[in-house]
């Protein structure tokens, strides 16, 4: 009722520098209060724009602000603050005392142009204030995973996705992206959909499926049940008490496999068989050790917990351990997946994967946030690179073949595992994934891919997961300049090639 003008005529003035629907302005500016909101932020040229309206009855209240230049690019790891500058999520609220600086009050002059100088710079201004938050994540990377991942998800209807890259030397994570995620610079758009302010690639537990058995084909090899050369029969289906477990194709037999066969054809059977041939107290204590039911460490908040059955239930019944060969019956979290993947491609050790590299000050020095325990050895690195090398034949003749790169070696190993219910047992939806560890001789780099229930019969690891794992290593050969291994491959026969007419 302050307004000179009907809410209506307001409206049509503003509207076009708010970007939004004249009706919506003036329903506004029509309820019967004496204050609306009519935006939380403005830009500083908006905000002058219909300061130079006069229109009488419309307020400005300066507000300090924290601007995401990068948007949704990495905002499942940066997180957001409040209006209250609280840290929210990710790394504003678990380094929200790191980020904090103190607020100082800086008087400025106007030169006869118009630009603004500082009169004068408060003396108690640090080198620790002045220090920039330093990240491992590399954003072209970032960029490409999350238009693959969306790709994906929307060509196979599924809820989410998420995709992570780790250099296994290190634990430094170059990629970590969830799909749909959310603008940390209008966070309060998304009260309806609170579930994107987390990250579930690192909170979300869920059962890995076949995605978890070179770790157990390692386990196997550390403990000296098995050798490269032993070979099992796969009838393609068996019985353990009232539970059948066939292979993903509905029980077609794989007849003798070798070790390296089993990951490539992904036989459920044969990894029942391989893990059957160790005593059931020792493949538990080795899920102890590689630590399926740990954190991994990493510096973002709300971290899950995996969870494996007691030792008592494991071991009294034979379906547990069956069970947890093939990646079921056992559920952690992705980024946990990839830090067990990483002892496969680093030779064998345990490292802590981390997404801040540390504080930049003007120097260029950088200083430690916090500091990282030092890798663990899990396997010996002659398993460790014995796996890999069978996981090459997952990528070049087995399920993982979609995702082949042409001039290049890599492991991989496709999963497609079905969720957990509810009410208890299994549904009818599936989570599929893909994990990469590049390249095969003296490997890196650890690449993941998990898409949430795609919908349809093709949804498959190889289908969907596979796909976005490839795109991300074009990207990355690309961007580091990664010669290729088998640069024969490139080269066309010359009579292959074809010259015009």
């Amino acid at each position: 009722h302050l307004l000179e003008q009907t809410p209506t005529e307001v409206a049509e003035q503003i509207a076009p520098i708010l970007q939004r629907p004249v009706e919506d302005i003036a329903k506004l500016l029509s309820q019967p209060t004496t204050s609306v909101r009519l935006e939380r932020w403005l830009s500083e040229e908006a905000a002058d724009s219909i300061k130079k309206m006069g229109i009488a009855g419309i307020d400005f209240i300066p507000q300090q602000r924290r601007i995401y230049p990068q948007q949704d690019l990495a905002a499942e790891i940066v997180g957001y603050v409040d209006i209250d500058h609280r840290g929210q999520a990710g790394l504003e609220k678990s380094l929200e005392t790191t980020l904090k600086q103190p607020e100082y009050r800086i008087e400025v002059l106007q030169d006869g142009e118009g630009r603004l100088i500082p009169n004068e710079v408060p003396s108690n201004i640090t080198k620790a204030d002045t220090a920039i938050l330093q990240l491992t994540l590399d954003a072209r990377l970032q960029r490409v995973a999350r238009q693959s991942l969306q790709q994906q998800i929307d060509r196979f209807g599924a809820v989410r996705g998420a995709a992570v890259v780790m250099d296994a030397h290190n634990g430094e994570i170059l990629v970590l992206a969830t799909q749909p995620t959310y603008d940390p610079n209008r966070y309060f758009d998304y009260h309806k959909t609170p579930e994107l302010f987390k990250n579930w690639a690192v909170t979300d537990l869920y059962e890995p499926g076949s995605t978890f058995k070179p770790i157990n084909v390692a386990i196997a090899l550390d403990a000296g049940v098995i050798t490269p050369d032993t070979v099992l029969y796969d009838a393609g289906v068996m019985q353990i008490g009232d539970a059948t477990i066939s292979n993903f194709d509905g029980g077609g037999s794989g007849g003798s496999l070798s070790i390296s066969e089993i990951l490539a054809t992904s036989s459920n059977i044969g990894m029942v068989h391989m893990m059957e041939l160790m005593p059931r107290k020792d493949y538990y204590q080795w899920l102890k050790k590689i630590g399926v039911d740990q954190k991994t460490g990493i510096d973002l908040p709300a971290e899950g917990i995996g969870q494996i059955k007691s030792e008592e239930e494991f071991i009294s019944y034979r379906i547990e351990p069956a069970a947890a060969s093939f990646g079921q019956g056992l559920s952690l979290t992705v980024m946990k997946m990839v830090q067990l993947h990483g002892i496969l491609a680093n030779g064998g050790l345990l490292v802590t994967p981390h997404v801040v590299r540390g504080l930049v000050d003007e120097t260029r020095q950088i200083n430690k946030v916090q500091e990282l325990p030092a890798p663990q050895r899990i396997f010996r690195q002659t398993t460790a690179n014995r796996v890999v090398e069978m996981m090459t034949s997952v990528v070049e003749e087995g399920t993982g073949k979609s995702a082949k790169i042409k001039g290049y070696r890599y492991g991989g190993k496709t999963g497609t595992a079905q969720k957990a219910a509810a009410e208890g047992g299994y549904s009818d939806a599936k989570i599929t994934s893909y994990v990469g560890i590049f390249p095969a001789q003296a490997p890196r780099y650890v690449v993941m891919a998990v898409v949430d229930e795609p919908v349809g019969r093709e949804a498959l690891g190889s289908t969907v997961a596979a796909p976005i794992v490839k795109a991300i290593l074009e990207e990355l050969i690309t961007i580091e300049a990664i010669p290729p291994t088998h640069p024969q491959e490139l080269n066309k026969p010359r009579e292959e090639l074809q010259y015009p007419p």
